[in-house]
């Protein structure tokens, strides 16, 4: 809940139209504060690490990230938003939502549908009711990050369990992934793109050029405007940076 005691509440669907009836219906509920809105995944992902919403009304088929791959990033958060699927989505996946999500909402919206899920969500974060399980909702949607990635060296494709992944980097087009064993290129796209399939529990935003695996950090090191810089793996282990941004995330996941 926020200080002045109202529910926090981010609304991400990559329609405006559907956005602003959202927060149409809001605006007229007591004890409720719409702390921003997002328009894909992606911007969901960061919106939510800067205003710390309470509550996530979260549209599934969008560009980017889609509703699935957000939840995934955000299932590692200590305090993670309950979560208000607004879907069009089939029977069969809305039994997966009762279970593990805050609530669902199929479109189009209605009112009382969308007043009664936002006093769920209410309860959820005032401790009077059990909070959904995040990753089991990931699990029961048949989602779930691979094991393995391939990583192409010289000519040869090698298979990397991703826990032995040290960090991920892009640049110039190429996102590469580097273990203490090797260093090598992936067929992902961008680093986004890579990132929305490893564990969220393990991968993290570094910098914007830099995911990290948080068991494989062995020291973060203070830099230059607030930025770090991490050794992974051990004492003489590759350094990469840890941007002021993004170390805000890392703080309450290592309770640094």
């Amino acid at each position: 809940m926020r200080e002045n005691g109202r529910l926090g509440v981010l609304i991400v669907d990559d329609e405006k139209p559907a956005r602003s009836d959202m927060a149409r219906i809001l605006g007229t509920m007591d004890g409720v504060e719409i702390v921003g809105e997002a328009g894909n995944g992606i911007e969901a992902v960061e919106k939510i690490d800067l205003l710390e919403p309470d509550v996530l009304l979260l549209d599934i088929r969008m560009p980017g990230l889609d509703g699935f791959q957000v939840v995934e990033r955000i299932s590692r958060l200590e305090e993670a938003p309950a979560v208000i699927f607004v879907t069009a989505y089939d029977t069969h996946a809305l039994k997966a939502f009762e279970v593990h999500a805050a609530d669902y909402i199929l479109k189009p919206v209605d009112e009382k549908r969308l007043v009664k899920a936002i006093e769920r969500a209410a309860r959820i974060r005032r401790g009077l009711e059990k909070r959904p399980d995040l990753d089991a909702l990931i699990e029961a949607l048949g989602g779930g990050p691979p094991r393995r990635l391939a990583v192409r060296r010289n000519d040869s494709l090698v298979m990397v369990d991703v826990e032995e992944i040290l960090y991920a980097t892009s640049s110039g087009g190429e996102v590469k992934i580097v273990t203490d064993d090797l260093e090598g290129e992936t067929a992902y796209r961008s680093l986004d793109e890579l990132q929305s399939e490893l564990p969220p529990s393990l991968f993290v935003r570094a910098h914007r050029s830099y995911v990290a695996n948080v068991r494989k950090i062995h020291e973060i090191r203070p830099g230059f405007s607030g930025s770090y810089q991490m050794r992974m793996s051990n004492g003489k282990g590759p350094v990469i940076p840890l941007s002021r941004g993004y170390a805000k995330n890392l703080r309450k996941i290592l309770k640094w």
